[in-house]
């Protein structure tokens, strides 16, 4: 059996584990119509998204727009200015948050878990400390909506969210990462187009 060969292959698996393992962790939901056949849909526009004041940056925006055009256009959707099937919009929302966390700890005789009695039965002492830590972070969220424009109303809506406790080391490929995990359930019940 050759060690070495092992160790070589098992270094690269942790070192990529390292890697994801710092980008926060990004839930997705998504909601849509049942109703609608979104085989119909063909072409997609994206509204013409702003830097939202204290939001999202104009370099968020313009990251968010080309990692949607990218997704959708991975599906077989085509990009058009006149008259799309579809209509792209993200929104931004971030909420400033603190956590506060309590830990207590229980000792002396006769405490929990001792021979001589639990919690104190059978004539213990016990004593405790609790101390409480806060964890201030940042709740973002990223909405897609797509909109049909034949009846200009909400056919599928994507939803992600996540704790920022700090700047994502590389943006571009987190907001794309986020994108593409967030409109992995668009279009619903149809394998993507090629």
């Amino acid at each position: 059996m050759n060690t070495r060969r092992k160790t070589l292959f098992i270094i690269p698996i942790i070192v990529l584990g390292l890697i994801y393992s710092c980008a926060p962790t990004v839930k997705v939901t998504n909601d849509y119509d049942h109703a609608v056949n979104f085989a119909a849909f063909k072409t997609f526009a994206v509204y013409d998204l702003k830097a939202q004041q204290g939001q999202i940056s104009q370099l968020n925006v313009d990251r968010v727009i080309n990692a949607i055009r990218s997704e959708m256009i991975s599906k077989g959707f085509v990009e058009t200015t006149g008259n799309p099937d579809l209509k792209v919009n993200a929104v931004t929302i971030l909420k400033d948050k603190k956590e506060v966390t309590a830990n207590s700890n229980y000792y002396g005789y006769g405490g929990m878990y001792r021979p001589y009695g639990y919690w104190g039965a059978g004539g213990g002492m016990i004593s405790g400390t609790t101390t409480y830590d806060t964890y201030n972070y940042v709740d973002g969220s990223l909405i897609i909506d797509i909109v049909s424009t034949k009846t200009q109303k909400l056919v599928w809506q994507g939803i992600g969210n996540t704790e920022l406790d700090k700047r994502p080391d590389n943006p571009d490929e987190f907001i794309s990462s986020s994108v593409k995990k967030i409109l992995a359930g668009f279009p619903p019940g149809l394998v993507a187009k090629k």
